[in-house]
């Protein structure tokens, strides 16, 4: 349920950045290290952003596949779930002990990422008395 506080977050992020213009869209690149599940993120930023210039934006979500790389031998390696497991939704930790020589210890090369990387704002800001 943290993707409700991570859609208040984005709301307030884009509103601050609209300098009062209504908000269009949104396009975000979220890595998928973060465990945040999509469509739960949409939901709660639906939610989040009514009754502001937000409000009916389109969240556009880019996910970032994750990339490990092993401190010992430098495998680099996706440690994302297998297939069957994302199949079956299991809830998985992703895999930090290098698939190659067991050692553990490995640096996050990709896949943690939270960022909004674009907002289409109308070009006039909206009229007085709107909520931000």
């Amino acid at each position: 349920m943290h993707e409700l506080s991570l859609s208040s977050a984005i709301v307030d992020t884009v509103l601050r950045h609209a300098e009062g213009r209504r908000v269009n869209s949104v396009e975000m690149r979220i890595g998928r290290l973060r465990q945040v599940v999509p469509d739960s993120l949409s939901f709660y930023f639906e939610i989040v952003s009514r009754d502001t210039l937000a409000e009916g934006a389109e969240l556009e979500l880019q996910l970032v596949d994750g990339l490990m790389r092993c401190s010992s031998c430098a495998n680099e390696w996706d440690p994302a779930p297998s297939p069957a497991e994302e199949e079956e939704q299991v809830m998985v930790l992703p895999q930090f002990r290098c698939p190659k020589c067991s050692e553990p210890g490995a640096e996050v090369l990709r896949g943690e990422e939270f960022e909004v990387e674009s907002i289409i704002v109308d070009d006039v800001p909206a009229p007085a008395g709107a909520k931000s």
